[in-house]
């Protein structure tokens, strides 16, 4: 990858695309890990103005460090760089409160994560619509069109996606290139949205390198007759997650209506 090349291409289609579509500049929820941390200094490095917000709910303290730390990074290098931090752990007990309650509340784990992500994305809204702003997201290739590994009108919920043709490992070749902080490239990568320290390895059960490897292999055509021991296994966890997560990755069904019936 020519890294340089690839990080003035997609500055170039950030600035162009918010210039044409008459929006002032952009925002960001900044999560503490390598992807927001990529996204938010491309968005940064358009020169237009930047909101990084930092929305906690039930965080991980490592997590919001390292947000904080990166979004003050950030402003020592761009001028036009702004942050909020919103609590939203308030908001998200309340919710949680006024729902009817469960007989087992393990049964609404995924729910609740979910409901964290969208909480996220009712704020980053909010901000955009005050200042005439555009949401980026953070999503990368593998997570987007291989796993669908997010939150579907959460963190899916942007206006645009300026890392999702670059695959994780890629998002770690560009971080090193911008000079993001090494604790944000050394952290493992996780959604933050379990209130714990489980990664994204292990939910998924395979580390981004061997879901890449997956990938590319179901592109080529494979199947899991090609394969044998722990190919098989990550071949058959790509095919789940892919198979499973597929409504996120296609436009929403139509039910269209037959013309002789109008």
């Amino acid at each position: 990858m020519q890294t340089e090349k690839v990080v003035d291409h997609i500055v170039d289609w950030l600035k162009d695309y918010a210039t044409n579509a008459g929006m002032k500049g952009f925002v960001i929820g900044v999560s503490g890990g390598i992807d927001s941390a990529v996204t938010s200094t491309l968005c940064a490095k358009t020169g237009l103005p930047l909101l990084c917000l930092e929305m906690p709910i039930h965080q991980s303290p490592s997590q919001v460090s390292r947000a904080l730390n990166h979004i003050k990074w950030l402003k020592s290098k761009f001028s036009q760089v702004s942050m909020t931090q919103v609590n939203l752990t308030p908001v998200f007990d309340s919710l949680i409160e006024a729902l009817p309650a469960v007989d087992d509340e393990e049964n609404r784990f995924m729910s609740l994560a979910n409901t964290r992500a969208r909480l996220r994305m009712t704020a980053l809204y909010y901000f955009a619509a005050l200042e005439k702003y555009l949401v980026a997201g953070t999503g990368n290739k593998v997570e987007d069109f291989g796993v669908g590994f997010y939150t579907k009108y959460g963190d899916g919920g942007v206006d645009l996606s300026p890392i999702a043709d670059l695959l994780k490992t890629e998002v770690y070749t560009v971080a090193k290139y911008l000079g993001i902080n090494q604790e944000i490239i050394d952290a493992a990568p996780t959604d933050g949205l379990w209130g714990d320290d489980r990664t994204d390895e292990d939910q998924i059960g395979a580390s981004y390198p061997e879901l890449e490897w997956a990938m590319k292999m179901d592109d080529e055509g494979k199947t899991i007759n090609d394969f044998s021991g722990r190919e098989l296994e990550v071949f058959k966890i790509y095919k789940r997650f892919n198979n499973s997560n597929k409504h996120k990755m296609i436009p929403i069904p139509i039910c269209e209506i037959p013309k002789n019936l109008m």
